[in-house]
């Protein structure tokens, strides 16, 4: 009994985990959301990209999911710190290593004869005396070996004791930086899927406002012809067709930098996906519509979007980390007991006689104790509680910033929708409008100016409903990302990553 009460106090020391437990906090959500929600909705916030009905977006996403160099790193991240947890835990065990050593001695004279030829003397003159009856002879000291060879092999393990749960907190911590880690590689793919699908909308609303101001270009091409054939024969005034090139030119002057604006988008998808800028010219210089206005998903609770934005999910887990930072240092102010065990085997040979073997075993136990260090233990614990703080701020920032998106969307949302509503009725009347003035003007109750007037109107309100039709379609977007869209609890990072074309090792 006496001999395991030792034991016994050992493990109920080991038992203790210093430093504070952590306890995730309270998130600073209200009850539900300020602006209205929508009453439509059936989108599968996993693949809410595939609800634009677009094939080409979802082949881009799907591109950018499997290549993108953001999520390459992001993944390269969590495998980083799943082996950080290894080394964590590994810190707790006790290690083992491997020894050998190899000598080899010569004895070599040099001036008066040594010690062991002063030996090999007296043996060579005992075994003469015991040859010829007693009588000295001389000895044959070339005969006796003077190489020493000793041989040993063996291991050293040690082991220094968690005692007060400083290396426990230390794999709390790497775990939870681990998981922080997979929470942050998810949010690295919802942004992503939302950058791609915001870029993909701006180039498709690009190409569809340089296809209006062409097809207005052509239809005040056709109305110049006719203006410079009957003013030719006197029948308008050659006044009329000058204005009318001119306001040709502005429209076609319109075309060019919206095709680049598409252009300079289609480079972006492409380094989004990890292409070349250029690769995608061809497939995406093409004339396609807009995609359809998806369906508008509600937001729920936000104490729901909470628990689905990884954003918010990766600053609560660098809070547990944080939190357990402050055992690891807490645990420095109490002793530290190391135990290291080293056995060994060893054999010696002098010249071609075997002198035989050896084991040895040696075990030790060694103690620090903290004494007087001007502070600096305290100074530690106190920077890892400050670092605490600061991790708690950040966290609480980030819920705050996800409640304020799902807020700005939602409201930028409703502006748009109503905004979209005005202006296709206003596309409308300047349609309605131009034909009047046309009229009035081929029966000559109008001059031209009420015609180029008109036409100008009708290309403006064209062009204000096609940016109103991107805007709504990539509000949609921002909240598709705001309610932690794009991921699902399957989606996890290779623990070994795939790299093709990787340098070679010399």
């Amino acid at each position: 009994m006496r001999r395991s009460a030792p034991l016994l106090l050992l493990l109920l020391a080991s038992a203790c985990t210093v430093g504070p437990t952590y306890k995730a906090p309270e998130p600073p959500a209200p009850a539900a959301f300020a602006e209205p929600q929508p009453t439509d909705g059936g989108v599968d916030l996993a693949t809410w990209w595939t609800a634009y009905d677009d094939p080409e977006l979802t082949h881009l996403i799907e591109l950018g999911l499997a290549q993108a160099p953001d999520l390459q790193t992001a993944e390269s991240r969590v495998r980083e710190a799943r082996y950080e947890v290894i080394a964590a835990r590994s810190a707790g065990l006790p290690s083992v290593n491997g020894t050998g050593n190899a000598e080899y001695l010569k004895f070599q004279q040099i001036g008066q004869k040594s010690d062991i030829d002063k030996l090999a003397q007296q043996i060579g003159g005992a075994q003469a005396g015991n040859a010829t009856g007693g009588t000295g002879s001389s000895t044959n000291l070339g005969s006796i070996p003077r190489d020493f060879h000793t041989f040993s092999a063996g291991f050293d393990a040690s082991w220094e004791l968690d005692l007060f749960g400083g290396v426990r907190r230390s794999v709390e911590a790497a775990r939870a930086q681990e998981q922080a880690a997979r929470w942050t590689a998810r949010d690295a793919r919802v942004s992503l899927v939302a950058e791609i699908a915001s870029d993909y909308l701006q180039m498709r609303g690009y190409q569809e406002q340089a296809r209006i101001a062409a097809a207005e270009a052509d239809r005040q091409a056709r109305a110049l012809s006719i203006l410079q054939h009957t003013a030719q024969v006197g029948l308008v005034p050659q006044g009329n067709a000058i204005r009318q090139r001119t306001q040709l030119a502005q429209a076609q002057a319109q075309i060019g930098p919206l095709k680049a604006q598409a252009g300079a988008q289609i480079h972006a998808i492409g380094v989004l996906i990890g292409e070349a800028p250029e690769a995608l010219i061809a497939e995406l210089n093409t004339d396609v519509a807009l995609p359809k206005v998806p369906p508008q998903v509600p937001p729920g609770l936000p104490v729901d979007l909470i628990r689905r934005r990884p954003d918010v999910r990766a600053a609560e887990r660098q809070l547990a980390s944080a939190t357990a930072q402050i055992g690891v240092a807490v645990a420095d102010l109490y002793p530290k007991i190391s135990l290291t065990a080293m056995p060994q085997l060893a054999t010696a040979w002098l010249g071609g006689f075997f002198l035989g073997k050896t084991f040895q075993l040696t075990a030790q136990g060694s103690a620090s104790f903290p004494i007087f260090d001007f502070g600096a233990r305290r100074a530690a614990i106190s920077e890892r509680e400050e670092q605490r703080e600061q991790a708690y701020i950040q966290w609480r920032q980030t819920v705050l910033g996800a409640l304020r998106d799902v807020e700005d969307a939602l409201v930028r949302i409703a502006g748009e929708r109503d905004s979209n509503a005005d202006l296709r009725g206003g596309v409308a009347a300047a349609h309605r409008s131009l034909a009047t003035v046309e009229a009035q003007y081929q029966v000559g109750l109008q001059d031209y100016t009420p015609v180029l007037d008109g036409q100008q109107q009708l290309l403006q309100a064209q062009n204000s409903l096609a940016q109103s039709d991107v805007r709504l379609r990539t509000d949609l977007a921002s909240l598709y990302k705001a309610v932690g869209g794009g991921w699902s609890e399957g989606d996890a990072p290779p623990m070994r990553p795939a790299i093709q074309d990787a340098p070679k090792k010399r």
